[in-house]
């Protein structure tokens, strides 16, 4: 599809270090939705986290800031710089996805209940169409709920109103 890009969102080495849910699953399931997008010439947009503190693990100067090396972008990637869970928020997002006539996103990546959520709704707002690969986010246990929970939650809150879940497996460009 000429209109369809593939966002993966903070799939970066210090959140997976740091205990994120099923870290292998989630990588098989983006590295498959890469290829694919990849064989249909879609084009595959990171989206990377800043974190301010010096100490953070998403801080740039620190290792845990890359992109996890078993998906790491290619040239001529987009690779989209944020500070904030909304993927859009003083971004230049939309403006890349304007130039390239994106209507439809395929999103990926972590963390559910944080930035995926929230980039989530970003993009409907917007007027995209999305498509949440339902087996290719996740996230991290939290005090009240475990992580499989806030997984399986989002995709059905977000599939009420926001998005099309779907299994990676599923999913054509």
């Amino acid at each position: 599809m000429k209109d369809t890009a593939l966002l993966v969102i903070d799939v970066q080495v210090g959140l997976i270090e740091e205990g994120a849910y099923q870290p292998d699953t989630l990588i098989k399931h983006v590295q498959g939705l890469i290829q694919s997008a990849r064989a249909a010439q879609v084009p595959v947009i990171y989206v990377q986290h800043n974190e301010s503190h010096p100490q953070g693990s998403l801080n740039p100067a620190n290792p845990g800031h890359a992109i996890h090396p078993d998906i790491a972008p290619q040239p001529g990637d987009t690779i989209i710089q944020k500070h904030n869970p909304d993927s859009f928020q003083d971004t230049d997002l939309a403006s890349k996805l304007e130039a390239l006539g994106i209507k439809n996103l395929v999103v990926s990546g972590m963390q559910t209940e944080m930035c995926v959520d929230t980039t989530c709704r970003a993009a409907y707002q917007r007027g995209y169409k999305v498509t949440l690969a339902s087996d290719a986010h996740t996230t991290f246990n939290s005090k009240i709920l475990s992580a499989q929970q806030i997984i399986d939650h989002h995709n059905i809150t977000l599939g009420d109103f926001f998005v099309t879940p779907k299994p990676s497996a599923e999913i054509t460009f």
